[in-house]
C-alpha cells in the first residue's frame, strides 16, 4: 500500500503522475460525458467493487457542490474519521481532485494506483470496442481510478460531488447513505434538460433505497422531483428552512460567523472563513449532511467538531484571495447563479471603490447571463480567452459583454497573462481597486497559478 500523502524529495512521482494526466487525457474528454453507467460499473467489479469499502455521502446539485463536498469532509474530518474526497474539475493539477484526510493524493499513489487499475481498464475498453462503444471516457477512468485510491488508503467515508446530473453520473456506482443536493438551477441544459424540474429528475439518480436525503431550499419543482424519488425508494427528505436552517450570518475578518439550526442541534458563533452567504448555506447543508451520516439526523454534533470543521474548510477559487497590493480575487462562477452570488457577496463583504472584471467564459455557457450579473459591480472589463479548447474566443465574448455593459469600458486581452498583467497595474494605481477574476474554472485555476508563480502575495500569506 502506497502512502497516499507521502512527498516526492526528487520529483519522480510527479513526473509520473504528470504522464498519467497525459493518458487520461487521450480519453473522450469532460466536454462529452458519456450518459452510461455500465462501463464504470464494470470496471470497478472487475477491480472487486472498490467503491463498496467504506460509507458514502454522495453530492449534486447546480452551484455549490465542491464547497459544500469540502466542508463535509472537513467536518468528517474533524470528528476523526480518515476520509477521501473526490471533486471536479481541477484548478491546477489533476491530484487536486482526490483528497486524502484533507491533502491531495501523494502523485506516488496517483500513479501507483494507475498501474494497478490498467488491466482492468484495458478489459473494459476492450469489451466496450467489441460492442461497437467508446472506451472509458477521462472521467469514468478517473472514477475507478479514485476509488482504487480510497480502497488502497483505506478511508472510514467517501464523500463523493457528482461530476455532472447524477442518474448516469459515473460515482453513481457507489451507494450512498446520505445524498445531498445543493441549489438546482438552469445549467448543462443540452445534457440534463431544459426545465429545473428534468435537471433535478436527473440529479435525484443518485438516491438510493433507505438514504438519507438533505436538501437545499429548492424550486418547487425540483423539490418534487425530489421528494417523488426519495419516496419511490424509501427515502427520508430534510429540507433546508424546514428541517434545519442557517439562523443568521455576521460579517468577520476573513469571512463569517454563522448560527446554525441542525437536524438534532443548534450551533451558535461559527466562524467560517469563507465569504458569502452561499457560503454560509453550503456550511448549513454540510451540517445537516453530516448529522444524517453520523446519527441519522437524531443526534447533535460536538461543538468543537462542527467549530474545528468548518474554521479549517477551504473552498480554492470560490471568492479566494490570491493577490494583495493589489487585492486579486478569484471566484469560479460560470453559470448566472454562481455570478450572482458572486456579485452579492463582492458588494456585502467587501468595500471597494472600483473593481476590474477579468472574464473568460466557454462557448457552452450562457455568457449573456453571467456578464449581466457581474455588469452591476464591474468598473470596467477585460476579456480574454482561457486555454481551454471550450473557451470562446475574446473577440466574440467582447461582443456579447459590450451588449450588457458600455463599450468604452470593454477591453479585449489576447491572453490570461496580459489580461492578469494589465489589471493588476491598474488597481495598483489608485487605492481601494480590485481585480476579480471569474467566469470559467479554468481561467480562475490559471490566475491561481500565475499567483503562485509571480508571487502576488507578499512572502508568507500564501495563496490558499
Amino acid at each position: 500500500m502506497s502512502d497516499p500523502i507521502d512527498d516526492d524529495p526528487t520529483g519522480e512521482w510527479r513526473d509520473a503522475a504528470d504522464e498519467v494526466y497525459r493518458e487520461l487525457l487521450e480519453r473522450i474528454g469532460e466536454a462529452a460525458p458519456q450518459p452510461r453507467l455500465e462501463p464504470t460499473r464494470r470496471a470497478v467489479e472487475l477491480l472487486g467493487d472498490p467503491q463498496r469499502s467504506a460509507p458514502v455521502v454522495h453530492i449534486t446539485g447546480t452551484n455549490g457542490k465542491t464547497s459544500t463536498s469540502r466542508m463535509i469532509e472537513s467536518l468528517l474530518r474533524a470528528s476523526g474519521l480518515k476520509t477521501g474526497l473526490l471533486t471536479s474539475p481541477h484548478l491546477v493539477r489533476v491530484t487536486e481532485r482526490i483528497m486524502i484526510d484533507g491533502r491531495p493524493v501523494s502523485d506516488e499513489a496517483f500513479a501507483r494506483n494507475w498501474d494497478d487499475i490498467q488491466p482492468y481498464l484495458a478489459m473494459t475498453d476492450a469489451e466496450l470496442i467489441a460492442n461497437d462503444e467508446p472506451p472509458l471516457s477521462f472521467f469514468e477512468a478517473l472514477t475507478v481510478l479514485a476509488f482504487a485510491i480510497f480502497a488502497d488508503a483505506p478511508v472510514d467515508v467517501m464523500v463523493l460531488e457528482v461530476g455532472m446530473g447524477g442518474e448516469w453520473d459515473s460515482t453513481n456506482v457507489a451507494d450512498g447513505q446520505v445524498a445531498v443536493f445543493t441549489p438546482i438551477a438552469l445549467d448543462h441544459v443540452e445534457r440534463l434538460g431544459r426545465t429545473i424540474g428534468e435537471i433535478a429528475r436527473t440529479k435525484a439518480g443518485i438516491i438510493k433505497p433507505a438514504a438519507s436525503v438533505v436538501t437545499a431550499i429548492q424550486p418547487l419543482e425540483a423539490l418534487d422531483e425530489l421528494r417523488a424519488a426519495a419516496a419511490h425508494d424509501e427515502a427520508h427528505v430534510a429540507v433546508e428552512r424546514v428541517d434545519f436552517a442557517l439562523e443568521g450570518t455576521t460579517v468577520a475578518v476573513g469571512g463569517q460567523v454563522i448560527d446554525v439550526r441542525g437536524r438534532a442541534g443548534e450551533y451558535h458563533g461559527i466562524y467560517l472563513p469563507l465569504y458569502g452567504d452561499h457560503q454560509a448555506q453550503n456550511a448549513t447543508i454540510a451540517i445537516a449532511a453530516v448529522e444524517s451520516f453520523l446519527g441519522d439526523g437524531s443526534r447533535a454534533l460536538d461543538a468543537d467538531v462542527v467549530a474545528e470543521g468548518l474554521a479549517t474548510a477551504t473552498s480554492p477559487g470560490r471568492l479566494q484571495l490570491v493577490g494583495t497590493e493589489p487585492t486579486v480575487i478569484v471566484d469560479a462562477a460560470h453559470n448566472p447563479h454562481g455570478a450572482a452570488a458572486l456579485a452579492e457577496a463582492i458588494t456585502e463583504y467587501f468595500d471597494f471603490d472600483e473593481i476590474t472584471v477579468v472574464v473568460g467564459i466557454l462557448r457552452e455557457k450562457d455568457a449573456h447571463g453571467i456578464v449581466a450579473e457581474l455588469a452591476p459591480f464591474a468598473t470596467q472589463f477585460f476579456v480574454t480567452t482561457s486555454t481551454s479548447e471550450r473557451a470562446r474566443p475574446a473577440d466574440e465574448l467582447a461582443d456579447i459583454v459590450s451588449t450588457v455593459a458600455p463599450a468604452d469600458i470593454v477591453f479585449t486581452l489576447s491572453s490570461p497573462e496580459l489580461a492578469f498583467a494589465s489589471a493588476r497595474d491598474w488597481a495598483a494605481a489608485a487605492p481601494r481597486r480590485a481585480v476579480v477574476v471569474t467566469g470559467s474554472i479554468t481561467l480562475v485555476g490559471e490566475a491561481i497559478a500565475a499567483a503562485d508563480a509571480e508571487g502576488w502575495k507578499p512572502r508568507g500569506e500564501g495563496v490558499e
